[in-house]
C-alpha cells in the first residue's frame, strides 16, 4: 500500500492510518490478496488519496473463518455482556467523532458540517440504541397450549452475517448492519464499497478498541463482483443484508438463494414529495430543497419528485429555483459549503446525462451543469430543477442519484397520491398539508417505508426505515431490525412425563 501522488494529509492521513492493509480480519489490518488494487480519489479535487490491495475470494474465506470462530462466545454471552461491550463501542465512536467527521468528507465529498451534524452524531446514537436494545430481546410467554406441555419462543443468533455496504453512506450503513447484528449474538462479514472503505475500517477498530472480541466485526475491502458475490454465495454465512440499486439487489437474491439463506435488501429509492394546495409553501419549498440536495442528492430517500397541486405549482417552481440558486456549492472542508461534489466523476458524468436526455422533454429551470473555475477538477455538479417531464419519462421514473428534483402538477388528490405511487419503488414519501384527513390519506395509501408529513428525510434510531415493491425488503435501525437478526425456535416439554407414551399409544395403539 503507497500513497499514490498529490493526497491530502490536512483533511485525513489516510495513507498513515491504512498502511497496513485495507482489510480488517480477526482483530487486525491486513492487506488484500486479489493481486489487484484500487486507488481511493478525492471527488472534491479529483487528487488520489491511497492505493491499496483489493478483497478477493481468500480473504473472504478468511474473515468468515474468523467470524464462526468468534460466533460461539460472542452467542454465548449475556445480553448485559454484549450491551456493556456496545456501550463502550458508542464512547469510543463519541470520543473519534471528528476523526470519523473528516474521513467520510474526504471519501465521499460530503461537506465536513453535515458528516459532524448527521453522519457521525446519528452513528453514535445508533450504538448507543442497540447497546440498550441487546437487553430486551425477548420471546414469547410460557404457556400451556396443547394439553399438559408446556410451550414458549426461543430467539436466537443466526450466525455468520454477510452485510454489503453502499458509498453514499458508509459509515452510517456500516453501523446500521453491525450493530443490531452483533447486538443480537451473531458475527459479521461486511464488505464496504472499494471506494469508500476508510471509516467501515476505523470502525471496526473502534470496536476492538472498546473491547469487542477479535473476529465479531471483519471488513473485506473488495469488488462487488469478487469479494461481494463470494460473500453472498459462501455456504457459511446464514445471512446476507444488502443496501445498494434494485438491479444488484437482484443478483444478491438469485445467488442467496443457491445456499438458501435469509436476505435483508435495502434496494433503491424514488421518493415522492407530494404537494397539495393548502400546504404552506415557504415550508414545502424549503423542505424541497433540503430533501432533494441532502448528500448532494445521492440519498434513496431523498426528494426526487414533486407533486404540486396546480394553484401552487407556478409559484412552487419559482420559489425552488430562486432557493436552489443559493446554495453554496464548494470544497466539503469549507466552512461556507451546503453541497459538496458527488462521490466521484463517474457519478457526476452519469447525472449530468439524465439532465442533458431530460432537455429533449422537459424544461431545466436552473443549474443543469457543473460548475468551473476553482471547482473545475472535482465530481461537482450544481443544484438542477427539471418541470414539465411526463411521467413515463426516464427523469420520473428512474434512480438518478444526485442533485436532480423533478416537479410536475397534478389536479386532484386522487391524481396526486397515484402518481406518488407510479413507480416501481416505495422506500420513502413525503405529503404536506395543514389538513389533517388529506395528510392522513396519505400516510396510508402512499406504498412507502415510510411517509412524512411536512417535512422530508428525518430519522431516528428507535424507528424503522425499509422498503415496499422494488425497494426491498426488511428493516434497518429500530427494534425491527434488531429482531431480523434473530431466528424463533418453538420449545415443547411434556409436563407430566408420560405424554409420550400417551401419544405413541394414540399413533401405534397399546404395544
Amino acid at each position: 500500500m503507497h500513497n499514490p501522488g498529490n493526497a491530502t494529509p490536512d483533511r485525513f492521513p489516510a495513507q498513515d492510518r491504512f498502511a497496513d492493509g485495507a482489510q480488517y480480519i480477526a482483530g487486525r489490518l491486513t492487506k488484500g490478496t486479489s493481486g489487484r488494487t484500487h486507488t481511493v480519489v478525492d471527488p472534491a479535487t479529483g487528487e488520489a488519496v491511497l492505493t491499496y490491495e483489493l478483497a478477493g475470494p481468500d480473504d473472504v474465506d478468511a474473515a468468515v473463518a474468523a467470524a464462526r470462530e468468534a460466533f460461539p462466545g460472542w452467542a454465548g454471552a449475556t445480553p448485559g455482556e454484549r450491551s456493556d461491550a456496545l456501550h463502550r463501542f458508542a464512547a469510543v465512536l463519541a470520543d473519534r467523532a471528528e476523526d470519523f467527521a473528516r474521513a467520510e468528507s474526504l471519501q465521499c465529498g460530503k461537506p465536513l458540517k453535515l458528516t459532524r451534524e448527521f453522519d457521525v452524531p446519528g452513528t453514535v446514537d445508533n450504538a448507543a440504541f442497540f447497546a440498550g436494545a441487546a437487553r430486551h430481546l425477548q420471546g414469547q410467554s410460557a404457556g400451556e397450549y396443547s394439553g399438559e406441555h408446556t410451550s414458549y419462543v426461543r430467539r436466537e443468533p443466526i450466525g455468520v452475517v454477510g452485510s454489503i455496504a453502499p458509498w453514499n453512506y458508509p459509515l452510517q450503513m456500516a453501523a446500521w448492519k453491525i450493530l443490531p447484528a452483533i447486538a443480537a449474538g451473531n458475527t459479521i462479514v461486511l464488505k464496504p464499497a472499494e471506494i469508500t472503505p476508510f471509516t467501515s475500517l476505523m470502525f471496526a477498530r473502534a470496536a476492538t478498541e472498546a473491547g469487542i472480541p477479535d473476529g465479531v466485526i471483519n471488513i473485506v475491502s473488495g469488488t462487488g463482483r469478487e469479494a461481494g458475490e463470494h460473500l453472498v454465495a459462501h455456504p457459511d454465512v446464514a445471512m446476507t443484508s444488502f443496501t445498494g440499486s434494485t438491479a444488484v439487489g437482484k443478483r444478491v437474491a438469485e445467488v442467496a438463494t443457491a445456499t438458501v439463506k435469509r436476505l435483508h435488501l435495502e434496494l433503491g429509492g424514488k421518493a415522492p414529495f407530494l404537494v397539495f394546495d393548502d400546504a404552506d409553501l415557504d415550508a414545502a419549498v424549503h423542505g424541497a430543497v433540503a430533501g432533494a440536495l441532502i448528500n448532494t442528492g445521492q440519498d434513496c430517500t431523498a426528494a426526487t419528485r414533486a407533486y404540486v397541486q396546480r394553484p401552487l405549482y407556478e409559484a412552487f417552481v419559482e420559489r425552488t429555483a430562486a432557493l436552489m440558486d443559493t446554495v453554496r456549492v464548494g470544497d466539503p472542508f469549507a466552512p461556507g459549503t451546503d453541497l459538496g461534489p458527488l462521490v466521484s466523476h463517474v457519478q457526476r458524468d452519469r447525472v449530468a446525462a439524465f439532465v442533458e436526455r431530460a432537455r429533449g422533454y422537459a424544461r431545466v429551470v436552473c443549474g443543469g451543469e457543473a460548475p468551473q473555475g476553482d471547482l473545475k477538477d472535482g465530481a461537482y455538479y450544481r443544484p438542477t430543477l427539471v418541470a414539465d417531464a411526463a411521467q413515463d419519462s426516464e427523469v420520473v421514473q428512474s434512480e438518478i442519484f444526485g442533485p436532480v428534483l423533478v416537479v410536475l402538477p397534478f389536479d386532484t388528490d386522487d391524481e396526486g397520491i397515484r402518481l406518488a405511487n407510479d413507480t416501481p419503488y416505495g422506500l420513502a414519501a413525503s405529503a404536506w398539508s395543514r389538513d389533517v384527513y388529506r395528510a392522513n390519506r396519505a400516510t396510508r395509501e402512499i406504498k412507502a417505508g415510510c411517509v412524512w408529513i411536512n417535512d422530508h428525510i428525518p430519522i431516528i434510531s428507535e424507528m424503522p426505515h425499509g422498503g415496499y415493491k422494488a425497494s426491498g425488503y426488511g428493516k434497518d435501525m429500530s427494534a425491527y431490525s434488531f429482531e431480523e437478526y434473530t431466528q424463533v425456535k418453538h420449545v415443547m416439554f411434556d409436563n407430566t412425563a408420560v405424554a409420550a407414551k400417551d401419544w405413541h399409544r394414540t399413533v401405534f395403539g397399546d404395544r
